[in-house]
C-alpha cells in the first residue's frame, strides 16, 4: 500500500511491488481469491486478529493473501503481512458501508461469473482440476460453494469504492499545472507500453455433448410440468451459485441479464417454463417467478457443455495454420481478424486489442491478461506468436494469437507525448486521496479492534489502533 506522502503519488505504475496507491490496491486485490488450505493447524490459523463493525478478519486471510502475493512475485519492502492486514482492514470499513447501501448488491449471475473467473484462473495455474482439487484439498464444487460469500464480498467491496470515487474527475488545465508543479525527481517514468492485435478462436462443441445437455434440460423440464418442483431440480443439477437457492434470481430488468435469457424470460407468463434456450454461459431452462414493470424474477437451471480434448487440438491447429498464412502474406493480419476472430471487441478495428482501463490501445505489462504478457513479452515488431490458451471474459476456453503492432520503451514523462497516461495517473492520485479521506472518516465512526499480535504494525493510517 502506498504512504499517505506525496512519495508514492504515482506508485500506480509498480503495481508488482506493494507500494501502491490505495485506489490501485483494492481494485487488484479481488481480483485472484487464495483458497483457505484446512489442515491440523486450523485452529491456530483461523484465529481472528481484527474486528472492523462486525466483520471479523482471520489469521488465515492473511495468511493465504500472503501465499497468494508470494505466488504472483508481490514483493515489498515492508512487513507484507502488516500491509495485507491493513488491506484487509479497509476492506472490511468498504463491505460494512456497502451493506447499509441499498444501491449495491451482487447478483447470482455477477458472483457466477467472478467466481467462474477465479477458478479458470487456478485451473491455468495449477494446469488441470485435478490440481486444483489436491492443492486445496477438497472436490472444486464443494470448493466454488465455499468461496461464494467471499466473491460476493468482494463485489460488494470493489461497488462501494466504485461509488466513493465516481465523480472524481480532472481537466486538461488541472493536469498541465499539476504536472508544471512537479519537481524533477516527481515526474513519473512511464513503463515500457505495448500495442497488440489478436485473433481468437473458440473451441467448438461436439454436436453430441451439446444435444446431450439440451436433451436432459428438456427432460427436467417434462419432470417441472409433471409436478416435480423446480427449485428442486435446480438445486440437484444447475451448475450455478443460485442453485443452492432454488435457481432463484432477483429482480433483474433486461440489460442485467445476458439477451438471449431475458428475450425467452420476459416471454414467459408466471410460474410457466421457457424451452431450453443458449446463451453466451450455457444453456438454460427458465421459469418466471414475478414481473414488476420492467424487472423479473426468475428461476434458472443452466448446464454448460464441456470441450472436447479433440476440439481443443483442432481449434490450435486451425489458428496455427491461419497464423502462417498470414506470415506468409497471403491475407493482412487485420483482414483475417475481421474474417475469422470470435472476439467482437476487436474484429473489426483490424484485431487490435483496447485496454478497457484506459479506452486506449497501450498496455503496460501489469494491464494485460496474464497469458498475453507472457507471449508479447518475447515478440518483435509485426512479429505474430504461436496459438496460446487462455480465458475470454464469458470464461470460455479460447484460441489467441497476437501481433505485436507497437512497442514504446519506458522513459520520462512529458506533455506532449504523454498527456494521456499523465491524466490517468493524476486522476488515479485524485482517487485515491478520495478513498483515503474517506476510510480516515470511517476509522473514526466504527469499531475496530487487532489483537496485540499486530499491534507493532507501522500502519499507513494511524487510527486502527484507539
Amino acid at each position: 500500500m502506498a504512504s499517505e506522502t506525496t512519495n508514492s503519488k504515482y506508485s500506480i505504475l509498480k503495481i508488482k511491488t506493494m507500494k501502491r496507491n490505495l485506489y490501485t490496491a483494492l481494485l487488484l486485490a479481488a481480483t485472484f481469491p487464495l483458497p483457505v488450505i484446512t489442515s491440523a493447524q486450523d485452529k491456530v490459523i483461523d484465529q481472528i486478529v481484527a474486528v472492523v463493525g462486525a466483520n471479523i478478519i482471520l489469521k488465515s486471510d492473511i495468511e493465504g493473501a500472503y501465499i497468494q502475493n508470494q505466488m504472483q512475485g508481490v514483493t515489498s519492502d515492508g512487513d507484507m503481512k502488516c500491509e495485507i492486514l491493513e488491506n484487509l482492514l479497509i476492506d472490511k470499513l468498504l463491505l460494512a458501508e456497502a451493506e447499509l447501501d441499498t444501491t449495491i448488491e451482487a447478483t447470482p449471475s455477477q458472483i457466477n461469473q467472478q467466481l467462474e473467473g477465479t477458478i479458470q484462473r487456478y485451473i491455468a495455474y495449477f494446469g488441470s482440476e485435478k490440481a486444483v482439487e489436491d492443492y486445496v484439498k477438497k472436490p472444486l464444487a464443494l470448493f466454488k460453494a465455499e468461496m461464494q460469500d467471499q466473491v460476493k464480498n468482494q463485489l460488494l467491496t470493489q461497488q462501494m469504492q466504485n461509488k466513493i470515487i465516481k465523480d472524481v474527475t480532472v481537466t486538461p488545465s488541472e493536469v498541465r499545472a499539476h504536472f508544471k508543479g512537479l519537481k524533477e525527481d516527481e515526474i513519473p517514468v512511464l513503463p515500457t507500453q505495448y500495442e497488440y492485435a489478436q485473433i481468437t478462436i473458440v473451441p467448438q462443441i461436439d454436436i453430441e455433448e451439446e444435444n446431450r445437455i439440451k436433451a436432459k434440460l428438456r427432460e427436467i423440464k417434462t419432470r417441472i410440468e409433471s409436478g416435480t418442483s423446480f427449485a428442486a431440480m435446480a438445486v440437484l443439477y444447475s451448475e450455478d451459485p443460485s442453485a443452492k437457492d432454488g435457481g432463484e434470481l432477483p429482480f433483474m430488468g433486461r440489460a442485467e441479464l445476458d439477451a438471449a435469457y431475458a428475450a425467452a424470460a420476459f416471454n414467459l407468463k408466471p410460474g410457466k417454463v421457457s424451452n431450453v434456450i443458449k446463451s453466451d454461459f450455457g444453456y438454460h431452462i427458465i421459469e418466471l417467478v414475478d414481473k414488476r414493470g420492467e424487472k423479473i424474477k426468475t428461476r434458472h437451471i443452466i448446464m454448460m457443455p464441456k470441450v472436447s480434448p479433440k476440439a481443443l487440438e483442432q481449434s490450435a491447429a486451425r489458428l496455427d495454420s491461419l497464423a502462417n498464412i498470414i506470415r506468409k502474406g497471403d491475407i493482412p493480419f487485420d483482414q483475417a481478424a475481421a474474417m475469422f476472430s470470435y472476439d467482437k471487441n476487436s474484429r473489426n478495428n483490424g484485431g487490435i486489442s483496447i485496454n478497457p482501463e484506459t479506452l486506449s490501445s497501450k498496455y503496460s505489462i501489469e494491464d494485460m491478461d496474464a497469458d498475453v504478457s507472457k507471449v508479447i513479452t518475447s515478440l518483435r515488431i509485426n512479429e505474430i506468436s504461436d496459438p496460446f490458451k487462455t480465458i475470454d471474459e464469458n470464461q470460455r476456453t479460447i484460441y489467441k494469437i497476437i501481433k505485436l503492432i507497437n512497442k514504446t520503451e519506458g522513459h520520462t514523462a512529458n506533455l506532449q507525448n504523454d498527456y494521456q497516461q499523465l491524466a490517468q495517473l493524476y486522476l488515479a492520485s485524485k482517487k485515491d486521496k478520495t478513498l483515503k479521506d474517506w476510510v480516515k472518516k470511517k476509522q473514526s465512526e466504527t469499531y475496530i479492534h487487532i489483537d496485540e499480535t499486530y499491534l507493532n504494525c507501522n500502519f499507513k493510517f494511524t487510527n486502527w489502533i484507539k
